[in-house]
């Protein structure tokens, strides 16, 4: 049969803890470019599941995001995860520009700035934990609320406006058919709030992330206002959920298999690396895709034509199985040499906060080795509860003790 004249229905609901969803696999193997159908949204597109076609797909400029704007296009949720702002969709080079603004607030000096706030963050989540005794649900004291803490302390958000600001990113990643509305309320209040506040920080900045994307200069160019409310929304979705569901699980597959915690807590230097293999594996998304890409000419990708003004959608979680990019790909190997996965994405959309990320799950692990070095699922793996309603896959109670 012709590649791509099967259409494969993909609702992507797969969430058997995290084992990977048999489908991705069937396509990846057997159909690497594959036309799908999806629950939501109108016609068919096509998923791109191999490591080198989604890169081509991510940097090659016949492909973009710019020209998903306004399409009813296929997805999983019933409402375009576009609510976080036009810095999602913008093609190179209008796109760069943002981006080079926005990742002035990540250099390196300002993160290793935001270490200590994490730090202090994370010591204040260990301590109510201890002090509340095992047993513990790890979900409850540290992976739900580090983010969202962690975020609003380098936005320098009061503690008290914090959890209706959660509420409001959750009811954007629903997938149940009734989340459409809720979905737009949600993201006309945050760019409400983050219109205020940035106006705020820019009439009297301090020394917080928001004012100092207020401040971000590439010459004589500056975020305006609006740019600047959206990529405060943006970094807000962005940095909070997934951080936390990439917390929880990694803990759960650290705790599932006890000899991994031991080797970490003998040799607390591999975990920078050891982070790294993990964000690779572990497949955090019950689905592979997110915001699509529209071909603007024909383009051949493994044999198969994809024609001009086709949808295409890419799969970060396929391309980190891939066994043409790293070896024995289903293996957790923690020597494995530092991956170049794409869990925070590729190309000119890669995540912004990824340095963000990446130095708050360092800060979590290392503090909890060292602060609970005997830490051990309470109930047996399979006992923990997981989620079901939403994009995410990650456990929703971890249960502890130490």
């Amino acid at each position: 049969m012709e590649p791509g004249a099967t259409v494969w229905t993909c609702h992507f609901d797969f969430a058997d803890a995290l084992e990977f969803d048999p489908q991705l696999r069937r396509l990846m193997t057997q159909e690497p470019v594959a036309r799908v159908r999806m629950p939501y949204g109108e016609g068919d597109a096509w998923l791109v599941t191999g490591y080198e076609d989604v890169r081509t797909v991510t940097t090659d400029r016949r492909f973009s995001r710019d020209a998903v704007a306004g399409l009813d296009y296929p997805r999983v949720t019933p409402e375009p995860n576009l609510q976080a702002g036009p810095i999602n969709l913008m093609d190179p080079p209008a796109g760069s520009r943002l981006r080079r603004l926005i990742a002035k607030g990540f250099a390196p000096r300002r993160v290793e700035g935001m270490r200590e706030r994490a730090q202090h963050v994370v010591d204040g989540l260990c301590d109510a934990m201890e002090a509340h005794g095992s047993p513990a649900d790890l979900v409850d004291h540290v992976s739900a609320p580090l983010p969202l803490a962690v975020i609003c302390e380098v936005f320098g958000i009061p503690e008290a406006e914090r959890p209706r600001l959660c509420s409001r990113v959750r009811a954007m990643t629903r997938t149940g058919p009734s989340g459409r509305e809720d979905a737009q309320r949600a993201a006309a209040e945050l760019r409400a709030y983050f219109r205020a506040l940035t106006a705020e920080r820019r009439a009297g900045p301090g020394d917080d992330l928001i004012s100092a994307l207020a401040q971000a200069r590439d010459g004589d160019e500056a975020l305006d206002d609006q740019e600047l409310t959206g990529a405060a929304v943006l970094l807000l979705v962005t940095g909070q959920d997934p951080t936390s569901y990439e917390l929880v699980n990694i803990a759960y597959t650290l705790l599932s298999r006890p000899e991994l915690y031991a080797r970490l807590r003998e040799r607390p230097e591999t975990l920078p690396q050891a982070l790294e293999e993990f964000l690779r594996f572990i497949p955090f998304r019950k689905e592979g895709v997110g915001i699509p890409r529209v071909a603007m000419e024909d383009v051949v990708l493994s044999g198969v034509r994809i024609k001009a003004g086709e949808v295409v959608h890419v799969s970060y979680l396929t391309a980190n199985r891939d066994a043409g990019k790293f070896r024995r790909p289903d293996e957790l190997d923690l020597d494995r040499p530092k991956a170049a996965h794409m869990t925070f994405g590729w190309g000119s959309h890669h995540c912004l906060g990824a340095p963000l990320a990446a130095m708050e799950l360092q800060v979590a692990f290392g503090t909890l080795i060292k602060r609970f070095p005997g830490l051990r699922l309470a109930v047996p793996a399979e006992r923990v509860p997981w989620n079901t309603n939403s994009i995410w896959r990650h456990p929703l109670e971890l249960p502890v003790v130490w």
